[in-house]
């Protein structure tokens, strides 16, 4: 089972500049946003050139990546993979299925829902060695109590309930505070969580680097 790390957050707040310090010789990079990077020098270190760069937003092409991650030998020294983001794939679903069907069609959450699932699912059951960090964008909602909570942004009504962060066992929250990037760890006002005692602090500097040296270190 890889480990999976859920970053969530708005547009800009950096979650895509927090993976600026992952070795890209061990670093697999699933740009599902069509975007690139955001830091300067990132075409040298990632491209399709250097194997280790992939740009899609269409689900069943992520999947089919994956596996080749998973049990390819051309991929055995790849030690992380990102994924970002997991929306810009369920936007670009959306988008396929409201031209094929229609705005009114019920199956089409179900089929968004479905399809964030088994990404997920499939991150999960890669091997070992792999830590998978999949980045998302994230919204703030009112439960039933009236308790307002920021959590992982999802398209599929049956996603709303069953909540992505279900499945990782560390999350954190991407923000700009006084003008600095942090990464929120723990809040009452977040879904973002991580092991217990593996952090000293609720908060640290927006480096993925420091989350996983912590959590291999726990």
């Amino acid at each position: 089972m890889a480990r999976v790390i859920g970053v969530m957050g708005e547009s800009g707040a950096g979650k895509t500049t927090a993976m600026r310090n992952l070795p890209p010789k061990q670093t697999f990079y699933m740009d599902c946003d069509k975007k690139g990077m955001n830091w300067k020098g990132w075409r040298k270190q990632y491209s399709v050139e250097n194997k280790n760069y992939f740009s899609s937003d269409k689900f069943s092409t992520v999947l089919q990546m994956m596996d080749k991650i998973d049990t390819g030998e051309n991929f055995k020294h790849i030690k992380y993979m990102v994924i970002d983001t997991l929306n810009g794939m369920m936007v670009a679903n959306e988008m396929e299925i409201l031209k094929k069907r229609g705005a009114d069609s019920r199956s089409m959450w179900n089929d968004l829902a479905q399809n964030g699932w088994e990404v997920v699912n499939k991150a999960l059951a890669m091997r070992p060695d792999l830590t998978v960090i999949i980045l998302c964008h994230c919204e703030t909602v009112s439960d039933d109590n009236g308790i307002v909570k920021t959590r992982i942004k999802t398209n599929g009504r049956k996603l709303e309930k069953l909540v992505l962060e279900s499945k990782m066992t560390t999350v954190v929250w991407a923000v700009r505070k006084e003008g600095k990037y942090r990464f929120i760890l723990s809040a009452d006002n977040c879904t973002a969580k991580v092991p217990m005692g593996a952090f000293e602090e609720d908060e640290c500097d927006n480096d993925i680097m420091i989350v996983l040296k912590a959590l291999e270190d726990y």
